[in-house]
């Protein structure tokens, strides 16, 4: 599909706003009077509410390798601003050409951005690494032969796709947020591994303490399974059961979980306590909003399920389904689960203990969003076409998603007490160049050189092995009035830090238990809580360019929210064309471009 095509693929993106009122308007900033209803009062800082926007498989390279500088040779045009600050990526560190790989890094173009989903695996990632075993020293040399998937037609290929890079003219709206607001390129995934590890670490700062359970024997009252063992869970204690997710086991409290448990495989759940339970305690209000939550077929009562068959299509042309029951990881929880997907009595419920139990469909947050109920925090999940995971998704469906949701909140009244921070679950086995620094060690059958090595130094935290991390960077950006401008956060984060700053602006203690959250880094260097905020938001067209009244655009008015039970149809899938040098199923070498 060309750029241009991509550009107007999907509407509903932007927000109908008048540019010229845009510059030189001025938020109040104040506190909002809708605050105290939803828990925001009671925050310790200037900062009411806080939406997390979880993404996926994204490394820190991958999207920010050569910020600032894109060629403009095609896509989105990128200007960078004068006195952006240096960042750590593959020009600063002269990582392209100076490369150990036996494929260099290279730029993937607009019209590449539909790609293979690449190897993230626990042990494969960290055999990346791979660790000179007598120095201790990570050599950071064999993605290409640990991680990479190259072919997957009719989706882009190339040979050592894992070093393929985009740049501001394909992600051109996270580096325009990143221009006038804050990042970081000190940002990590807190272990090794796929989706269910980061989704656990963002909401709990804990992968330990999950337990099979038999699929077969419901979801409100499941029974362990006699075998103790379930995809993706390692390192599990004979006696207790209990062990560490590693993989991308579905959740057993969710119907939806293993096409609605028809598949014999175990189901997982969670010892513990995550930050919804410590929101709940002190009355502060809370919800995980993701796409296809809402039910296409309702739950009919005892011995039946509830289905989630919503799908769209994405910018590739291919049908995916909306819902991924283990990229939800307070469903994994009894305590926060809502495993019949029903919806609230009512929208004054959002964020509040009901039925829903804290848990609902995206569609819901743009109707929060428009009447004023936002919750004190928000974790977003995207649905799956606009996630960025490679494979359903793509940078530029990823983008529209972005664009959407951060305009109306910067439309809305509450958006002067607002943090808006965009995060991600894992790298997907996507190149970054720099080492990590284990801190968490774990020495396992599971395990790399990476991690046994650290595991003498750093021994795993409680003793809960299968931990090892933190892994490789992750993109982080933080939007709000009170982000610092045009800034880059050298401080080390993970994902675990998010739930760290929501312990401390609200005083809710931590989790205990082994969770990361006692260790992790803090987000507040990126912000800037006691001086003046911006006093202009900055929007952004659907196509990630900057919406002035110079280049007002063709922005777009929010669509109603889609509804559940009505999948597109797929029609006929667009054909990505043949890349320059290229063809699907059969990659070449490529030089670095």
């Amino acid at each position: 599909m060309s750029t241009i095509r991509r550009r107007r693929a999907l509407k509903g993106a932007g927000i109908a706003v008048a540019a010229a009122g845009l510059v030189g308007a001025s938020l109040t900033y104040a506190a909002n009077q809708s605050a105290s209803a939803h828990g925001g009062a009671n925050a310790k800082s200037p900062i009411k509410h806080v939406v997390v926007i979880f993404g996926e498989n994204e490394s820190y390279d991958h999207y920010f390798g050569t910020y600032p500088s894109a060629p403009n040779t095609d896509g989105v045009r990128f200007t960078a601003k004068r006195g952006t600050p240096y960042n750590k990526n593959l020009v600063t560190d002269h990582a392209i050409k100076n490369n150990p790989n036996s494929v260099k890094p290279f730029r993937l173009t607009p019209d590449e951005a539909g790609t293979c989903d690449q190897n993230h695996g626990y042990t494969a990632e960290q055999q990346a690494v791979n660790v000179d075993a007598a120095s201790g020293k990570a050599k950071m040399d064999k993605f290409p032969e640990s991680v990479s998937r190259d072919s997957c037609s009719p989706l882009f290929g190339a040979e050592g796709l894992t070093m393929g890079y985009f740049d501001g003219n394909t992600v051109t709206g996270l580096w325009n947020y990143a221009q006038n607001y804050a990042m970081s390129d000190n940002s990590w995934d807190a272990t090794f591994g796929p989706s269910t590890p980061g989704a656990l670490s963002v909401s709990s700062g804990q992968t330990y303490g999950a337990v099979a359970y038999d699929s077969t024997t419901g979801t409100e009252n499941p029974k362990p399974a006699a075998d103790k063992a379930a995809s993706g869970l390692s390192a599990v204690d004979a006696s207790t059961g209990v062990g560490t997710v590693i993989g991308d086991p579905d959740p057993v409290y969710d119907d939806c979980a293993d096409s609605n448990h028809t598949s014999t495989s175990n189901l997982v759940a969670m010892q513990g306590k995550n930050i919804g339970d410590l929101l709940s305690a002190k009355g502060v209000s809370w919800g995980w909003f993701q796409g296809g939550f809402a039910p296409t077929t309702k739950y009919a009562g005892s011995g039946t399920y509830a289905a989630c068959k919503s799908a769209h299509v994405n910018q590739m042309g291919a049908t995916v389904n909306d819902y991924v029951p283990h990229h939800d990881p307070f469903q994994y929880y009894k305590s926060t689960a809502n495993p019949h997907h029903l919806a609230p009595a009512s929208e004054r419920e959002v964020g509040h203990d009901g039925r829903a139990n804290h848990q609902y469909d995206i569609g819901l947050f743009d109707t929060v969003v428009k009447d004023g109920n936002l919750p004190a925090v928000s974790y977003l999940k995207a649905p799956a076409y606009q996630n960025a995971h490679p494979g359903n998704s793509d940078p530029i469906d990823e983008q529209h998603f972005l664009v959407h949701t951060i305009n109306e909140l910067e439309a809305s009244p509450e958006w002067s007490s607002t943090m808006v921070v965009l995060a991600y679950d894992d790298s997907d086995g996507w190149y970054d160049h720099v080492a990590p620094t284990i801190r968490n060690g774990s020495n396992t059958s599971d395990d790399a050189a990476v991690c046994t090595t650290a595991a003498s130094k750093h021994a795993p935290i409680a003793g809960q092995q299968d931990r090892c991390g933190p892994s490789q960077r992750l993109p982080l950006v933080v939007v709000s009035p009170y982000a610092k401008t045009n800034y880059v956060s050298h401080t080390e984060t993970t994902q675990t830090s998010v739930v760290k700053f929501i312990e401390d602006n609200w005083g809710l203690g931590r989790l205990g238990g082994g969770s990361f959250d006692a260790t992790a880094g803090s987000l507040t260097d990126m912000l800037n809580l006691h001086g003046q905020p911006h006093t202009s938001p900055v929007l952004l067209n659907d196509d990630g360019s900057v919406l002035t009244a110079s280049h007002p655009g063709k922005p777009h008015k929010p669509g109603k929210p889609h509804k559940p039970g009505k999948p597109h149809k797929p029609g006929k899938p667009h054909k990505p064309g043949k890349p320059k040098g290229h063809h699907p199923g059969k990659p070449k070498p490529r030089s670095h471009r």
